[in-house]
């Protein structure tokens, strides 16, 4: 052998070595072993992304995401525990370790990103922020709201966009704040606002959920921001934060390989595909380098199915918000929705 491989080729070996090394348990994982479940902050009640019913049952897309979690780490994605938590709370009580995950349609941003000390790991819901007007008011365009009284929640990104956008068209709006967003909903639909702000997914949900009658009403077109939804976990846990980015991912490339909570055990039976086979565990064992077993993603596709299922149960054209995929298609179907490969 040539001498001069002789230091390559050890590189490269040592590389090797160092890849396929298993993670070390993380903190937060050991604390959700040892307690048996997963804490995971929701909203008080958004349809489509976070609600209970009356029996206390919770759905939406945040909750799917964090009983993929579940199912991943714990082996069931009944395993959460739901702390619903309003939009003061959400941050502290990441912060003060009350909950694992935040998984509240929090909108990804530099300042939240940099200065609260937590990571955002996969975007799980493309939106963008809109405005919910009577249709009385004949109004096409959010241009045409000068002067108008616009309702929206304290201590969110909307109340900022709202200012930014008028200010920019140089349009004068009154906004009134509230502090939790169904007082500010309420106030709206009871007629103390001539317009709502807030993501549009959220707007087509209280419109169909909670006007008094939803064909009164009418999203107009324009779109004010960027709102990337994503969950959040607490930085200084590498190995949580991790699991927390890896599994929505295995989701979005569960749909993009056809792979569904139906098909699953038949693909990990019989799969010779690569791909998918290290999806349902038959293949290259990932799961040992995110401190988890080899059929880490099998469990959480069995639990929720891929993300093309959970977006059609909770958002879609099928669900009460009706809303389209859009930019929430995957990226090879013309939207946005990019996993990151597993493998």
């Amino acid at each position: 052998m040539n001498k001069a491989f002789r230091p390559m080729l050890a590189s490269v070996a040592a590389v090797l070595a160092f890849a396929a090394t298993p993670a070390f348990a993380g903190k937060t994982l050991d604390a959700v072993k040892q307690r048996g479940t997963v804490k995971c902050g929701v909203t008080n009640g958004v349809a489509g992304f976070s609600a209970p019913d009356t029996q206390g049952n919770w759905s939406g897309l945040d909750v799917d995401t964090c009983r993929a979690v579940a199912a991943a780490v714990l082996g069931d994605g009944k395993k959460v525990e739901f702390v619903p938590l309003n939009s003061q709370q959400r941050f502290s009580a990441l912060q003060a370790g009350e909950i694992d995950i935040l998984a509240r349609n929090t909108t990804w941003t530099l300042t939240r990103d940099a200065s609260l000390g937590f990571h955002f790991t996969t975007i799980t819901y493309f939106d963008g922020q809109g405005f919910l007007v009577p249709k009385k008011l004949k109004v096409t365009s959010a241009r045409q709201l000068k002067n108008a009284t616009i309702c929206t929640q304290a201590g969110t990104t909307n109340e900022k966009n709202v200012a930014d956008y008028f200010k920019a068209q140089n349009i004068p709006v009154k906004t009134v704040v509230f502090e939790s967003f169904e007082a500010s909903f309420k106030a709206f639909f009871a007629g103390r606002c001539q317009a709502f702000t807030t993501d549009t997914s959220a707007l087509a949900g209280l419109r169909n959920k909670e006007a008094p009658n939803p064909d009164d009403f009418v999203i107009l077109p324009e779109l004010i921001s960027k709102e990337p939804l994503a969950p959040l976990v607490r930085r200084g846990d590498d190995e949580w934060f991790a699991i927390v980015k890896w599994v929505p991912n295995a989701l979005i490339e569960a749909e993009e390989f056809g792979v569904t909570q139906a098909n699953v055990d038949d693909l990990k039976a019989n799969s010779k595909d690569p791909a998918q086979m290290r999806l349902v565990g038959t293949g290259d064992d990932l799961g040992k380098l995110l401190g988890l077993d080899k059929d880490w993603s099998y469990r959480a596709i069995k639990a929720v199915g891929n993300y093309g299922e959970i977006f059609e149960r909770n958002v879609g054209p099928k669900s009460v918000l009706k809303l389209p995929r859009g930019t929430n298609n995957l990226w090879n179907k013309g939207g946005q929705m990019y996993g990151l490969p597993v493998r």
